[in-house]
């Protein structure tokens, strides 16, 4: 007779031995950038580019903006993410998906823009630089 419940029984068994592996700390690094890049939006305005740079829980302090006539580079560091906790017990990573570490995005822009009018702010996570557009000469 065929048990309806055996290949849910080999599943659970598999699954069992593949959250053993992970939960022992046996991670390994394959090939990881040395960086990581941050997400942006960007928009060209009719004067200006407008770029916003998603840096959740990196500090106004550690960010660097480089504007060139055609290029705008943003350079910084982020902390690890770490809890605090109470208990002085080794902690279990259940997920680390959030990067940190050096970051650097650089973009290339379809137009020029005069380096020495850029600025930028910091609010809520996000990093807006304004980029305006060089007169046509």
């Amino acid at each position: 007779m065929n048990d309806p419940f055996r290949h849910l029984q080999r599943l659970e068994r598999e699954l069992g031995d593949i959250t053993l592996q992970l939960t022992q700390g046996h991670f390994n690094l394959y090939g990881a950038a040395d960086r990581w890049r941050p997400a942006i939006n960007a928009w060209r305005c009719i004067d200006r580019f407008v770029v916003c740079v998603d840096l959740a829980g990196v500090e106004k302090v550690a960010i660097q903006v480089l504007a060139e006539p055609h290029r705008l580079i943003i350079r910084g560091t982020r902390p690890p993410p770490e809890p605090a906790c109470d208990q002085h017990q080794p902690v279990q990573v259940l997920a680390m998906e959030i990067d940190y570490g050096p970051f650097e995005r650089v973009l290339d822009l379809p137009a020029a823009v005069d380096p020495e009018s850029v600025h930028a702010e910091h609010r809520e996570g996000l990093l807006w630089v304004y980029l305006p557009l060089r007169p046509h000469s």
